[in-house]
């Protein structure tokens, strides 16, 4: 079989040499070769011919290492005649020179080195035929417990060397599917997660692998192969969660206090604890490095009866051995909470003349101990009556329900209108029973054999008005009773016994005073209930005495009469609505507004706020209709108000609003959605410039819209301008070419809807080509400005000498009067008159 190697020096395909590509034929110069290992195809193998430069010449020398595998023909040919093993030899450094007849060296010598490229030619080899290991069951998944490890004397650099490995057999296979798993790259044996599942030793505690290792990273069916056996045995998994543990509450021993133990499969492990309850105040446990867990300070069952919480294990690098396993704590009670008593003072009410064992009430008393224990178990007894009259021990209480009964009959209120009782409420808790306090007063109330009796049996008529407003007060009613005061049994409720079957009226009762109101509870109404014929009873909340009952003594009448109010129309709805589509003709009946007066009379519509002057309405009917040509885009709700009233009387009148929803019809062409009166470009044109284009449609689109982009017919715009659409709304216009004048440039574009019956429009936008300032603006030349900056600059000039001028006139007067001045002053000082008639001069 040819090798790689020699097919390329056979076919002359391209060799390194210094980093250049080269044929197989060159002058004498250093130079590589990259051969594959192995032996030539043919013997002997041409590797390159060397052409020498001087025409001197005639013969080579090859030395250094040649080992008698390489050899260089006089015509230049540098040959393989041997085989290459790059394990034993990678790497050959020769030399070579060319030299005349009488072996003078000509040229070089010069470096030949050849470079022996690895071939797959070694297979994998695992440091031991066999490997033995254990595993506990349930050991973390994915967590190696045992190594194997192969290597390969190929090039590590070259997937020749690259091994993978694989699980080829497990035996015995009783679930018919791996338990375990290998890292293809590390040789790293672990469970998997059926393994983790499965693996138990009670079941199945040896397990054999055949574990396969192969080079060319597993990837080819020529990649060489070795395998070996791997024995497992399964080990019981001490790592498990203990049982729960109790722990008494409050306890006085000194802490911390061991209360279990949790041990990892193997020495050397690291454990924590997590709680699963977050923001518990004082966490109360630690763990050791033993795996004891503590208890750090005393328990209170009455702050948490339970804690949960998880024991983790971790290797000496800080990962998890295995899962977390649950920690369970129970905190037990003790009798360390006395009764508590619901309220400071228990009251209860008590009839005068009940009978013997009727039930008063119940004390309510509570312990925070444990339910369902003796902690928490009370105990109820009456320690001390007061007053003990007639007797003592007139009342009873049960031992452990605290339920209050009367022990003896005749209890009478002129005897005493209370007695206070000193309770005891205790608990059975071992070892100490608690105890406490609790005071109950009983009322005797007065029976109930006194009924109602109405100051009057008949109020009378009244008259209202059927607007009269709900809650007016329209009568106030008075009965009287003989019972005790502001108990319940002299305490009066008034109510309609007759007359009002739709509850148009209620009574309250001032109960300082027994009084009541008789009030509006519902609108009257003239046409349906003109009249009332009521009968009012008065009663006490507390039932009467057994053979007492109410008389008519307890009933009274009243008459009341309805009298007729003009009311104003009522409409049939609170709001009316409708919907239609804007281009609906004038004319279209919209709505029908119905109404109608309370006492039958003609009413008429008309409507306001018709700021668009759109609808007009029946006044008869109430038919709304369109007047006018509607328009969403001007309006899409429109709200108008509708005012009812008699015809006879205008002024009693009500409205309502009524709301037009118009539906969007296509009726309005694109346009463009700016102005684009001031676009310019600066001559000369730099580069091709563009311009963005928006365009709108006034039409409702829910999904945006969707327009097209087009430019006008005109072939002089198309041959200097091109518009490419960038979405429904938006184009580019952009020049063609850099070759414009200086001039405007009309730019017809066509807008169109992209939807059935599509509108359109065409838009002009105006492009300047200008000459442009510094501040990139268009600069206008003013007609006649050239004339105008002459006579300017001149005018400039002119006012300028004029100035100068002006500036020397001033100074000269300055300096003659200052010299006339000076003349003055020295004529002062002269000391002869020669003197002074020489300074005038």
């Amino acid at each position: 079989m040819f090798k790689l190697g020699d097919l390329i020096l056979l076919f002359s395909l391209l060799i390194t040499v210094n980093g250049e590509s080269e044929t197989t034929k060159g002058p004498l110069r250093d130079m590589e070769f990259p051969i594959l290992e192995g032996r030539p195809v043919v013997s002997p193998l041409h590797i390159y011919q060397f052409v020498p430069s001087n025409p001197s010449s005639t013969d080579f020398r090859l030395s250094g290492e040649v080992n008698g595998i390489f050899e260089i023909a006089s015509d230049g040919w540098l040959k393989l005649v041997g085989t290459l093993d790059r394990e034993k030899k990678a790497l050959y450094r020769l030399q070579i020179s060319a030299i005349n007849g009488r072996g003078d060296t000509m040229e070089g010598p010069y470096s030949i080195n050849i470079i022996v490229e690895d071939i797959n030619d070694n297979v994998p080899v695992f440091n031991q035929s066999e490997y033995f290991g254990s595993v506990r069951q349930n050991y973390f998944p994915g967590k190696p417990f045992l190594y194997v490890y192969a290597t390969d004397l190929d090039d590590p650099s070259t997937p020749n060397a690259k091994l993978s490995y694989s699980i080829l057999q497990q035996i015995p296979d009783p679930y018919k599917k791996l338990l375990f798993s290998i890292n293809n790259k590390t040789g790293a044996i672990s469970i998997n997660h059926d393994g983790f599942q499965n693996l138990d030793p009670t079941k199945m505690d040896t397990y054999e692998l055949l574990v396969t290792v192969k080079d060319l990273e597993g990837m080819s069916e020529n990649a060489f192969s070795n395998n070996a056996r791997v024995y497992i045995t399964v080990k019981d998994n001490i790592w498990q969660s203990p049982q729960p543990q109790n722990v008494y509450e409050n306890s006085t021993q000194p802490h911390p206090i061991n209360i279990t133990k949790v041990t990892w499969n193997e020495p050397g492990a690291k454990y924590e604890l997590q709680e699963i309850e977050k923001n518990i105040w004082r966490w109360p446990f630690s763990i050791d490095q033993d795996g004891n867990i503590y208890v750090t300070r005393p328990l209170d069952r009455e702050e948490k009866d339970q804690y949960v919480f998880l024991a983790v294990v971790k290797d000496t690098f800080g990962k998890m051995l295995s899962y977390p396993i649950k920690i369970e704590v129970n905190v037990l009670d003790i009798n360390d909470n006395p009764p508590v008593c619901e309220k400071a003072v228990t009251i209860f009410e008590v009839q005068e003349n009940e009978g013997m064992g009727s039930n008063i009430g119940t004390l309510l008393a509570s312990d925070m101990d444990q339910e369902d224990t003796r902690n928490s178990l009370l105990i109820f007894r009456i320690l001390d009556q007061n007053p003990k009259i007639p007797q003592n021990d007139l009342f009873r209480v049960d031992l452990f329900s605290g339920v209050f009964q009367l022990n003896s009959t005749g209890l009478q209120k002129k005897d005493a209108d209370q007695y206070n009782l000193t309770v005891e409420v205790a608990d059975e808790g071992f070892p100490t029973a608690l105890r406490t306090i609790c005071d109950v007063q009983i009322h005797v109330i007065d029976i109930n054999n006194e009924i109602p009796i109405f100051e009057k049996s008949d109020y009378g008529n009244l008259t209202l008005a059927e607007d009269t407003p709900v809650g007016t007060v329209i009568l106030e009613i008075q009965a009287t009773d003989g019972d005790e005061p502001s108990t319940g049994s002299s305490a009066i409720n008034y109510k309609v016994h007759q007359g009002d079957q739709k509850g148009h009226f209620e009574i309250t009762t001032n109960p300082q005073t027994n009084k009541g109101y008789m009030k509006i509870n519902q609108p009257l109404d003239f046409e349906t209930f003109p009249v009332y014929d009521l009968v009012i009873q008065a009663t006490n909340p507390e039932p009467l005495v057994k053979g007492v009952d109410y008389t008519e003594d307890s009933f009274t009448r009243v008459k009341i009469f309805v009298s007729d109010v003009n009311e104003v129309p009522v409409f049939n709805q609170s709001i009316y609505q409708a919907q239609f589509d804007e281009d609906i003709p004038v004319g279209t009946k919209l709505k029908s507004i119905t109404a109608y007066d309370p006492e039958g009379d003609e009413i008429s519509f008309e409507i306001s706020n018709d700021k668009l002057n759109w609808l007009n309405i029946d006044k008869r009917t109430g038919d709304i209709f369109s007047a006018a040509p509607l328009d969403r885009e001007k309006q899409s709700t429109y709200e108008v108000t509708v005012r009812a009233f008699q015809k006879n009387a205008e002024y009693l009148s009500s409205s309502v609003l009524f709301q037009l929803h118009l539906n969007d019809v296509n009726d309005n062409p694109p346009r463009l959605a700016k102005d684009y009166s001031d676009t310019f470009f600066c001559h000369p044109i730099a580069k091709r410039g563009s311009v963005l284009i928006e365009a709108t449609d006034d039409d409702y689109s829910r999904f945006g819209h969707n327009l097209k982009f087009e430019l006008g017919e005109n072939q002089n715009i198309k041959q200097d301008w091109e518009l490419h659409s960038i979405n429904g709304t938006h184009a580019n216009l952009s020049m063609k070419h850099t070759n414009f004048e200086i001039q405007q440039y009309p730019v017809h574009i066509n807008i169109k809807e992209r939807r059935p019956s599509p509108l359109e429009t065409n838009v002009t936008i105006l492009v300047y080509i200008c000459a442009c300032t510094d501040t990139q603006t268009c600069y206008y030349e003013v007609p006649g400005l050239e004339q105008y900056k002459v006579v300017l600059a001149v005018g400039i000039l002119l006012g300028t000498l004029a100035f100068i001028g002006l500036i020397v006139a001033v100074v000269f007067i300055r300096l003659n009067q200052k010299k006339k001045d000076e003349k003055k002053v020295d004529a002062t000082y002269a000391k002869t008159p020669a003197e002074t008639s020489q300074l005038n001069i």
